[in-house]
């Protein structure tokens, strides 16, 4: 019972589609955000995007970088750059492994979803992806339509 209550918290506040079509995702991981009182006020009502940012290891600390997040014109003098780098949290052990994949293997981790989960906590899905060649694009949406065309007539009779 407990558990439905729960439920309803979670929502989605920015999700970045185009990334499942640009990048090959090897595996993701879900990682917290550090973020200031104005910035989760503004993600309450929706304004943000995380269409052009990507995650870097630097320094030891997991960043996003250039992930939008609209100005809350009620915060006044205690609002927040738009586009300022957020620190993610990881767990150490984890961060190597995000740390080989980027610096050794050549992958890029890319942002999929920024949420609220269950508990009401603003989380970020991170991918370890490597990018894909136009080629490649085209075998995937050649075989999006394949599939579809397949179920389609598989439906018919």
């Amino acid at each position: 019972m407990a558990k439905d209550d729960d439920s309803k918290n979670y929502k989605v506040i920015a999700e970045n589609r185009r990334a499942r079509y640009d990048y090959a995702i090897e595996s993701d991981l879900e990682v917290g955000i550090m973020l200031t009182g104005s910035e989760v006020k503004s993600l309450r009502v929706g304004q943000s995007n995380i269409a052009e940012s990507y995650a870097s290891v630097e320094g030891g600390e997991l960043w996003l970088i250039n992930g939008y997040i609209a100005a809350l014109s009620r915060a006044g003098v205690f609002g927040h750059e738009e586009r300022r780098r957020r620190k993610l949290l990881v767990k150490s052990r984890e961060l190597a492994r995000l740390w080989q994949a980027t610096a050794r293997e050549g992958m890029t981790l890319v942002p999929l979803v920024m949420y609220f989960n269950h508990r009401g906590i603003v989380k970020l899905k991170i991918a370890v992806a490597k990018g894909k060649k136009n080629h490649d694009k085209r075998e995937t949406s050649a075989a999006r339509d394949w599939n579809r065309q397949k179920a389609r007539l598989l439906k018919q009779g």
